[in-house]
């Protein structure tokens, strides 16, 4: 199937081939009929995408201040290959669709095949959504007009933060799409309207829907306006939906809202407020976010939990509901707003000169044709493909495409298949590393025979299943860390791999095989004294809506990521772990406690570690610091950059790039799969250490 992707590093608009997305338990497939283009905000991403780096950092200040603290910490080099990395991304254009359903999830019910729906899918002929970001369209609503929901879902939450009543005045300051969709809706409230924007052209339009405007580039004045049409009291409120730099419309809501108004910005604006008026008249000023709650909130969209209809009424898909409600009795109408209709196969050709219009349609094959295979080639088997080590990826996301595939690559590799959730990551991927085949459907990497090696890089709650699954076909696994989150999940690992003839499953502790990490290890097996381990991990903050801080989804930073520090010390010493004990902070700031904290090993040979995982330090602060005291002698590993000796017989510093041990890790795996070894991460050990993360994860 075809897809409408941005780089944003090259600037590129590209329609691509992708593989048709399998819908998760609660997602709903559709195939696309229209889709409206949303001009103001996709022109902004397509201009982001073609402006150079200095002026993209002079949209985004708050990334150049994380980028400075990354060179700081990592280095210039792998700082600049992550921000590349980063850019070279495509990401998909479009979020409002209109299509047929033509599957559903296992836990969906309230969608079938067939029906006529809307979503926030993007512009390709067949689109994945959440079942709370999809609504039915009501009969007598047009495809075409439906695809304007989405978009008049944005304009519709505008409204509702303003909590208007039945004969309030209202000024909309930008007339564009969602300006007039909401001038439109404004008027099914009652309100009394007032608009201002550049464009004649579209002040007309918002008259004919029963406004008064102002045209500002003929030196009409927006707060005159709002003062004469309110007896001089000013308006009750003012909704900005135009998209500037300047903060011109902020200062001039302030200007024209009545004392004890409300200001809500649904475009983009400068923000630079006058507190003198604001404080005077005690105006409200609230941003509105997209389609109303339960955007981005992943228990809404991710696991399909929907807020109780008492206490949130209007829900971003009850306020799709709302405004298609709104199109079907005649009280929204977007037709006199659709001024430009291209085919799908041109997409990449609009892009390349939207202008001024308002409305833009893409309209998609109308006719029956069977639905795109799940798998597509996209590249040729090698001419000298290795027998062995063949791998299947499962997983495309940026740690599997900046760190993995490259370590592969280097390694000289052989990757069959990547699979991942939409087709879109994948495919990139595929093209960019030479990679078979792309596909969605994680059986053609499980079925395949000359595929031995599955490497799992999914998010953490999905790693316990897929590597059972993958030792009951007879693959050897490689699992990005965590091997569970719970101990449910990895006893019943462990039950898999002792019921297998000829297990390998090798968990991705990477650090023990930087060469720093080597050449360490080595300097204190020459020592015969017990080994006092100080390790601590300046982790950054994670906000607490992020999935790793889901118990189910990632299982918290500790087990998601604490593991490799614990299997750090468990590598050092080299022996097994006998005790562990753990503190953590209560009444963090951020509301997170589990990720600041501290756990301390007891090894048989007695040794101890400390592991100091901290969130709430400073981005400038290296990440990690390793400290061993042994023998009257210390080591010190600075981030996996430098490693200082003092007192340490025959050993000063070495040193130079950041070097973590992924390339070696992977290469270690290849050799072990190629020559038929063991793996080189004990079972035992990696399971030792997942019990002990497992029960001393702060949750």
């Amino acid at each position: 199937m075809k897809q409408l992707l941005q780089n944003l590093g090259s600037g590129e608009t590209l329609l691509t081939e992708v593989p048709l997305p399998t819908p998760g338990s609660g997602d709903v497939l559709i195939r696309s009929q229209v889709s409206a283009i949303s001009v103001g905000t996709e022109k902004m991403l397509v201009s982001f995408g073609k402006s150079n780096l200095i002026q993209k950092a002079r949209q985004q200040p708050d990334k150049v201040k994380q980028v400075l603290d990354k060179v700081k910490t990592d280095g210039l080099a792998a700082t600049y290959d992550a921000v590349k990395s980063k850019l070279d991304e495509p990401i998909p254009l479009g979020y409002s669709n209109a299509g047929v359903v033509l599957e559903v999830g296992a836990r969906v019910y309230g969608f079938k095949p067939g029906d006529r729906v809307i979503s926030n899918g993007s512009h390709a002929e067949y689109v994945q959504c959440p079942e709370h970001l999809v609504a039915k369209i009501p009969d007598g609503v047009s495809f075409e007009e439906a695809s304007f929901a989405v978009i008049g879902s944005i304009a519709l939450q505008g409204i509702r933060l303003c909590d208007l009543k039945l004969g309030e005045t209202v000024m909309v300051t930008g007339l564009g799409l969602i300006g007039l969709i909401t001038v439109q809706l404004l008027k099914a409230q009652g309100c009394h309207v007032l608009g201002c924007d550049f464009d004649g052209r579209k002040c007309e339009m918002a008259e004919k829907f029963g406004a008064k405007t102002v045209n500002l580039a003929d030196g009409g004045d927006p707060v005159a306006l709002a003062l004469a049409a309110t007896g001089g009291f000013g308006v009750d409120a003012v909704i900005v939906t135009a998209s500037t730099p300047s903060s011109d419309p902020m200062h001039q809501a302030a200007q024209m809202s009545r004392t004890r108004g409300k200001i809500v910005l649904v475009g983009v604006t400068g923000l630079e407020l006058s507190r003198d008026l604001f404080y005077k008249k005690e105006l409200s000023f609230q941003v509105s976010c997209s389609y109303g709650p339960g955007r981005y909130d992943p228990a809404y969209e991710g696991k399909g939990l929907d807020y109780p209809y008492g206490y949130v009424r209007w829900t971003a898909q009850r306020n799709f509901e709302a405004v298609l409600a709104c199109m079907a009795d005649g009280r929204l109408d977007v037709k006199p707003m659709i001024e430009e209709r291209h085919s799908f196969e041109k997409a990449a050709e609009v892009y390349g000169s939207l202008g001024k219009s308002l409305g833009v349609l893409l309209d998609y094959p109308t006719e029956a044709q069977a639905a795109p295979e799940r798998t597509m080639r996209v590249n040729p088997k090698p001419a000298s493909a290795p027998s062995k080590g063949v791998l299947g990826i499962i997983g495309a996301g940026n740690f599997t495409r900046r760190t993995l595939l490259p370590a592969i690559q280097a390694a000289g590799g052989r990757v069959k298949a990547i699979a991942s959730k939409g087709g879109v990551s994948g495919t990139q991927a595929a093209q960019k590393f030479g990679i078979e085949v792309s596909t969605t459907d994680l059986d053609v990497i499980w079925n395949d025979p000359e595929i031995d090696t599955v490497m799992i890089t999914t998010q953490h709650g999905s790693h316990a299943s897929m590597v059972r699954r993958g030792i009951e076909a007879g693959k050897k696994v490689f699992v990005e860390k965590p091997l569970a989150v719970t101990s449910e999940q990895l006893e019943g690992v462990v039950q898999a791999y002792e019921a297998a003839e000829s297990p390998f499953v090798m968990v991705g502790f990477n650090r023990r095989f930087a060469p720093l990490a080597q050449k360490m290890k080595s300097l204190i097996s020459a020592q015969k004294d017990v080994k006092c381990i100080v390790y601590t991990v300046n982790a950054g903050s994670i906000p607490r809506d992020v999935w790793i801080q889901d118990p189910e989804s990632g299982g918290g930073r500790i087990i998601g990521e604490g593991c490799h520090f614990v299997d750090f010390c468990r590598f050092l010493t080299g022996s097994p772990l006998k005790s562990v004990q753990s503190a953590f902070v209560s009444g963090a700031a951020d509301g997170v406690d589990s990720d600041k904290g501290s756990l301390l090993l007891t090894f048989e040979d007695g040794s101890i570690a400390t592991v100091h995982y901290l969130a709430n330090g400073p981005g400038s602060f290296p990440k990690e610091r390793v400290e061993v005291f042994c023998g009257g002698a210390a080591l010190q590993l600075d981030n996996f950059r430098q490693l200082t000796g003092f007192g340490w017989p025959g050993f000063n510093k070495e040193g130079g790039k950041l070097q973590k041990g992924h390339a070696e890790e992977v290469a270690a795996l290849l050799k072990a799969v190629r020559e038929g070894g063991a793996e080189p991460i004990s079972f035992a050990e990696s399971v030792e250490v997942t019990r002990a993360t497992l029960e001393h994860s702060g949750l």
